[in-house]
């Protein structure tokens, strides 16, 4: 009897200054659905956002607690696209966007997988927008 192993990613962590203006900024300017938010002590919590429409991926807003971990704020990726948010209606989502100021890094364009644009969250991490849409490429 051969049991299908399932795995999923459930949550990736991204460190944060303060609690409160990363669930703003993720819930009040991406519309990300605040999922969680559970004390678990005096300085700690477990905070999940996730993107609306499905079953995605959350993110757990950890919030710095030694200089190493504030040190990486914003740039957990040594200054490459950290994160990437898919849309099935791009225009909407770039227009809020812009609605909000957020930092656009690269305006749309179009690649073989479809449209993207780059933004940067409150902290400078880098995320790509992305609405996909596979074009049949011959090399």
């Amino acid at each position: 009897m051969s049991i299908s192993i399932q795995q999923r990613l459930a949550q990736i962590a991204i460190v944060v200054d303060d609690y409160d203006e990363a669930i703003e900024f993720y819930t009040k300017k991406l519309n990300f659905v605040l999922t969680e938010d559970t004390v678990l002590s005096e300085t700690k919590r477990w905070v999940l956002v996730t993107p609306r429409g499905g079953n995605s991926c959350s993110l757990l807003l950890a919030k710095a607690a030694t200089e190493e971990q504030r040190s990486r704020i914003g740039n957990q990726t040594g200054g490459r696209v950290f994160l990437f948010l898919h849309t099935n209606d791009f225009k909407k989502d770039y227009q809020n966007l812009l609605d909000h100021d957020i930092k656009i890094i690269r305006g749309p364009s179009e690649e073989v997988y479809g449209k993207v644009a780059v933004f940067e969250d409150l902290y400078g991490n880098l995320w790509d927008l992305v609405e996909r849409e596979w074009k049949h490429v011959t090399i």
